[in-house]
């Protein structure tokens, strides 16, 4: 097995600590995820699923225990180390595909790399190979309100993947599509994941989908089961 690209240690998440409503969302959360791991998390709504996926992608922070990122501990860093963490180790997808509306498809997915200070051109280059790669290259020009629901969420896989990261967080990434598109964006996703080598921790309802990757974990009040 090898190393861990994503480890939770005992975390815990509460709400209004120490008060009578007081809530506890996540109640001492071990996981680890390996390099190259396809995990799929089932949770009903109102499990905890989304804070569990912010807190592993540092868009949060527990409200105890430890947060780890190819080995290196992140939950005691400075914003600014967390936001470079983020930005060059993690890739989100949402349900709703987040694209900015007055950006084309490439500039979409070119943009992150141009944050993280890669040079236009060759960033350009990757979001042309990456939006071929996923079938949408001849849309590359077209803003979001121009392209189909599977074709926004496959421009929003690129842009996760634009910068290369060790880990892929996905909310719920085809709950928005129908049954049809959602099953064959989703399998385009997966074989794009195993493509790159990602460790990737994909939320969704859908336990055919789940059962198509290399393990199931279950978040159930507050605490993870073997599915």
């Amino acid at each position: 097995m090898s190393d861990p690209v994503l480890e939770l240690k005992g975390v815990t998440k509460t709400y209004n600590a120490g008060q009578p409503n007081q809530i506890d969302v996540l109640r001492g959360i071990d996981l680890s995820i390996s390099a190259g791991e396809v995990v799929a998390l089932v949770a009903p709504s109102g499990a905890g699923k989304s804070t569990l996926l912010h807190i592993a992608g540092l868009l949060d922070t527990p409200t105890s225990g430890d947060v780890l990122l190819a080995g290196r501990e992140m939950t005691r860093l400075n914003d600014r180390a967390r936001t470079s963490a983020r930005r060059d180790d993690v890739g989100f997808i949402y349900q709703f595909h987040h694209l900015l509306p007055e950006f084309s498809a490439t500039e979409n997915v070119t943009l992150p790399q141009l944050a993280a200070g890669t040079p236009r051109r060759a960033a350009d280059v990757r979001s042309q190979a990456l939006l071929e790669r996923v079938g949408v290259a001849h849309r590359a020009a077209h803003r979001p309100a121009e392209l189909s629901g599977g074709e926004q969420q496959r421009v929003a896989f690129c842009r996760a993947l634009a910068n290369q990261p060790k880990l892929l967080l996905a909310d719920e990434p085809t709950g928005n599509l129908d049954p049809e598109t959602s099953e064959r964006v989703f399998s385009t996703l997966l074989d794009l994941v195993r493509e790159t080598g990602l460790s990737a921790l994909i939320a969704t309802h859908n336990l055919e989908l789940a059962a198509k990757m290399d393990r199931q974990i279950r978040l159930d009040a507050g605490a993870l089961h073997n599915a």
